[in-house]
C-alpha cells in the first residue's frame, strides 16, 4: 500500500510524480532539485544548490515520519562530477552522519541545474 507525501516545504513536483511515498516501513524520495519552494528560484553554485536539495529531501522525509538518519541509499546525479564533486560532498556531510546510506553518484545532464538527488529512508 502506497501513502503519498506532500508537503509545501518542498517544490511541487513538476511532472506526473509524487514528492515521495511511504510504502510499509520505506520511504521514497523522487529526485529533488535545488529549486527554494518558497522562492521558486534555484542557488547559483554546487555547494548551495547541494544544501538546498538536500534541505527539500529532509522536508519530504520529514513529512512522511523519517529522519536523514533513516536514509539507507542515496542517487546523485551532478552535470559537473569532476568540477563539483569535492563541493557536493563537502555539504552532503553537513546533513548524513556515519553510518552514511550507501551511494551511487553520477555525471548526468540536468535541466538547468547542478545537482538533483533521490534517496530512500527505511523506519525503525
Amino acid at each position: 500500500m502506497k501513502k503519498v507525501i506532500r508537503t509545501d516545504k518542498a517544490p511541487e513536483p513538476i511532472g506526473p510524480y509524487s514528492q515521495g511515498l511511504v510504502c510499509g516501513n520505506r520511504v521514497y524520495v523522487s529526485g529533488q532539485g535545488p529549486r527554494n519552494p518558497e522562492t521558486g528560484t534555484n542557488p547559483e553554485g554546487i555547494r548551495e544548490q547541494t544544501r538546498q536539495v538536500l534541505k527539500n529531501i529532509k522536508a519530504i522525509l520529514e513529512a512522511g515520519g523519517a529522519t536523514m538518519d533513516h536514509v539507507v541509499k542515496v542517487t546523485a546525479h551532478l552535470t559537473n562530477l569532476d568540477r563539483d564533486f569535492q563541493g557536493y560532498n563537502e555539504v552532503y556531510k553537513e546533513f548524513f552522519t556515519e553510518p552514511y546510506p550507501v551511494r551511487i553518484t553520477v555525471q548526468s545532464q540536468l535541466f538547468g541545474m547542478l545537482v538533483e538527488i533521490d534517496a530512500i529512508a527505511e523506519l525503525d
